[in-house]
């Protein structure tokens, strides 16, 4: 089987690769001509564990190609995936520019029958444009072709990516004929022989179950929050009051863990394009706007946190930074707390050291010259006033706490993952400050 997939980011990269794995015979298609020649080199342009040994033996058993030019191959492929990113407007609303771009492209070239796939993330009615847009350039040239459209949002996990899209929780397939389903089924039959879960339901739910799904892992984060800064006010021990509900079987125990807000692509930008399509649909969501408020409130905790222990001034001190990506096993920055955090504190007048194990580029790129870059996380906490986690690395988890003390001016750690125990940090001489506690 043959397939296309336009868009090189993380969706279409990760799903290519993937998909050449089991035996599909996959074409990444991008416009940018430097990332192309990068990926033709080995050459990945995010950091995922395992992608680049994935692509790497696909490519090499003639599984997986790159190219810029979709005439290459759609005329031998029966399934186009879009994958190209969906970035939120001004007002909060999905992009679709890019992804109708792509979708005008295909119906310029068109010339078999083909199925058009929606895999980057939009709003419900997108999948209605594409095709509208595909059949108004082919009824431009003046030819008959037929084609499907389907939806297949991706549910990967930014750091776990690969294992998720091989050992998926569920796999959400919206369709419209009975020819597109069965062309789905040949493509995931490597799943359904595993019994993973395939469901197949109508375009509009497939697109409806991304943002739903997003936004509910949202929520309970924004929830356990908002606990978390009530528990630090009555005097309850939010890890306890987690623990707690976690252990209901009606509620579970994941996404419930407090911290310093969410970020990264999805979430923040899924919970925006909800609330605008809703709005579109004359529906206020009540809740989300919640949501985002508790989350961008909680971004700047830790620095409410710094300035309240050192007497409401800042300046002058010098402030360790443990972590930048807005989580582990990824060198994402976007929507980042770690980017509210360390503007607050430059603002006031802070001195900022930062180290992360795979984010470093990342953060000069965003940062520039406005903070110190370490070179490991020891080096980055030396003469520091305060040490802040941002990011729940595992090379974080267990710090040799004497060195630790050794090295600052003042030894006051905030967690803002609350990975650490506080009676530890006690017999080692440190003050410690963490969410909800």
């Amino acid at each position: 089987m043959n397939i296309a997939i336009i868009g090189t980011g993380y969706v279409g990269l990760v799903s290519g690769a993937c998909f050449a794995e089991t035996g599909i015979y996959v074409t990444c298609v991008d416009v940018d001509a430097r990332k192309i020649d990068n990926l033709k080199k080995g050459v990945i342009p995010i950091y995922e564990p395992g992608l680049d040994e994935l692509v790497a033996r696909n490519a090499k058993a003639g599984r997986l190609e790159f190219t810029t030019d979709l005439s290459e191959c759609i005329k031998d492929v029966e399934v186009v995936f879009i994958a190209v990113g969906t970035p939120p407007d001004e007002d909060g609303s999905a992009d679709l520019s890019a992804v109708l771009d792509v979708a005008r492209n295909i119906g310029r070239l068109m010339d078999n029958y083909t199925l058009v796939v929606t895999k980057s993330t939009v709003p419900v009615g997108t999948s209605e444009k594409v095709k509208a847009a595909i059949k108004e350039e082919i009824d431009r040239r003046g030819v008959s072709v037929q084609f499907d459209i389907a939806s297949n949002p991706e549910f990967l996990k930014e750091g776990a990516a690969v294992k998720d899209f091989m050992s998926p929780d569920r796999v959400v397939v919206g369709l419209e004929s009975e020819r597109a389903e069965n062309i789905m089924r040949r493509l995931y039959r490597p799943f359904l022989l595993n019994n993973f879960r395939v469901i197949f339901t109508d375009i509009p739910s497939a697109e409806m179950i991304k943002y739903a799904a997003n936004s509910m892992l949202a929520t309970r984060i924004s929830f356990m929050n908002d606990i978390a800064n009530l528990c630090e006010l009555v005097g309850a021990d939010v890890n306890m009051v987690r623990r707690g509900i976690g252990s209901d079987t009606r509620i579970g125990g994941k996404f419930l863990y407090p911290g310093c807000g969410y970020g990264g692509s999805c979430f923040p930008k899924d919970v925006k394009a909800l609330i605008r399509t809703a709005e579109s649909a004359g529906y206020e969501m009540k809740v989300l706007k919640a949501v985002e408020e508790v989350n961008e409130k909680q971004k700047r905790i830790l620095f409410d946190k710094v300035a309240r222990h050192f007497g409401g001034n800042p300046a002058g001190l010098n402030i360790a930074v443990w972590g930048l990506a807005f989580k582990p096993e990824t060198d994402d920055m976007r929507e980042a707390p770690s980017l509210v955090v360390i503007d607050l504190l430059l603002k006031s007048g802070c001195n900022i050291t930062v180290f992360d194990p795979v984010a470093m580029e990342e953060g000069r790129r965003r940062l520039g010259g406005k903070v110190t870059y370490a070179k490991d996380m020891y080096d980055a906490v030396k003469d520091a006033d305060a040490l802040l986690l941002l990011t729940e690395w595992k090379q974080f988890r267990m710090p040799a706490w004497k060195l630790v003390r050794s090295l600052m001016r003042q030894p006051v750690v905030i967690d803002g993952r609350n990975i650490y125990d506080s009676a530890e940090m006690k017999d080692n001489g440190i003050e410690y400050l963490c969410i909800g506690g």
